[in-house]
């Protein structure tokens, strides 16, 4: 029996061949009801594309990598998971590199990228680069700026705290504390501690902050000694989802009952399956992230046009360790 082709599925689908390849390699201009009538085409037909075939028309590995620092954390963990769900539905490989303490590890992917090993990345990178590395490489970023024109994806950093901070001041609190990580490289999550630093003075408050670099996984002796420093404490804002699942259980090991003693909010809200606690939080949409990030990388590969920066908004979860109904 003969192998079905393009052609065929052009034909009977009443499409060019051009359009039914746009549609095959996820180009976003085809309308949506004629990519509706050509994949309903191919499904009848069961037509298989020749994928070697495709890669070597293009030029393209049909390979992305995404860099992190580590995969056992739950913003990670979570975005890796939707960004393999991008990758598959639009017939690429996903290639993971963790990368925490180890630079060469990010300039193995910049030179496999360079050699059209893999066709580009999206980097949560822990380390600087200059412009010049990174000539020529599609690449998206997450949260950290990156040197020339490397578009980034992130969520609303500083409006998502100023709204937590708001919530805890409305309740009464007046000793609000803020402890987070604080990045390497220059980041958007740094706009987590300025909105702290605007809101307290602002508010004429004191400035109750531990800020420090940690590496993930080092989190408790940060909280440790945030806590030993300011025992008295209404509220706390955690920069992420680890640091405030160690604010709450080393508080309720010191007998605080939430929210009644203290109120906790954390950005980074993923699943509660991570902590196993309650922990209210400015959730960003991580499967929204991957996905922009996803298209966007696409973008580049393809040489077309992109949105340099891309905010997405957040949502306050609210009610088990705030005093919000």
């Amino acid at each position: 029996m003969r192998e079905v082709s393009i052609k065929d599925v052009a034909t009977k689908s009443g499409y060019g061949v051009g359009t039914v390849s746009r549609v095959l390699s996820g180009d976003k201009s085809v309308k949506d009801s004629t990519r509706e009538k050509i994949l309903k085409t191919i499904d009848e037909l069961h037509y298989v594309r020749n994928v070697n075939g495709a890669r070597l028309r293009t030029k393209h590995s049909g390979v992305i990598a995404i860099m992190v620092p580590i995969i056992n954390h739950p913003f990670f963990a979570e975005f890796v998971e939707a960004l393999e769900e991008e990758a598959n539905q639009a017939g690429c490989s996903l290639l993971l590199i963790t990368s925490q303490m180890n630079k060469e590890k990010e300039g193995e992917i910049l030179l496999k990228i360079k050699q059209h090993e893999i066709d580009g990345a999206i980097f949560v990178t822990h380390y600087e680069h200059d412009e010049k590395e990174l000539e020529g490489c599609p690449l998206v970023s997450i949260d950290r700026h990156l040197p020339g024109n490397v578009p980034l994806v992130t969520s609303d950093n500083y409006g998502s705290t100023m709204k937590a901070l708001e919530t805890f001041y409305a309740h009464g609190a007046r000793r609000i504390g803020f402890v987070g990580t604080k990045p390497t490289v220059e980041s958007e999550v740094s706009q987590r501690k300025k909105a702290y630093d605007d809101f307290i003075a602002e508010k004429n408050l004191p400035d109750l902050s531990k800020w420090e670099d940690v590496s993930h996984g080092q989190e408790t002796k940060l909280v440790e000694a945030f806590l030993k420093e300011h025992p008295d404490l209404d509220a706390v804002f955690a920069s992420n989802i680890m640091v405030a699942a160690t604010v709450y259980a080393l508080s309720i090991q010191n007998g605080k009952r939430f929210p009644e003693d203290l109120e906790l909010i954390s950005y980074d809200g993923t699943s509660q399956i991570w902590s196993g606690n309650p922990i209210d939080c400015v959730r960003q949409d991580i499967r929204l992230m991957a996905k922009i990030a996803f298209s966007t990388l696409q973008d580049l590969i393809e040489e077309r046009e992109c949105q340099p920066i891309n905010i997405i908004p957040t949502t306050l979860i609210l009610g088990k360790t705030s005093k919000a109904k």
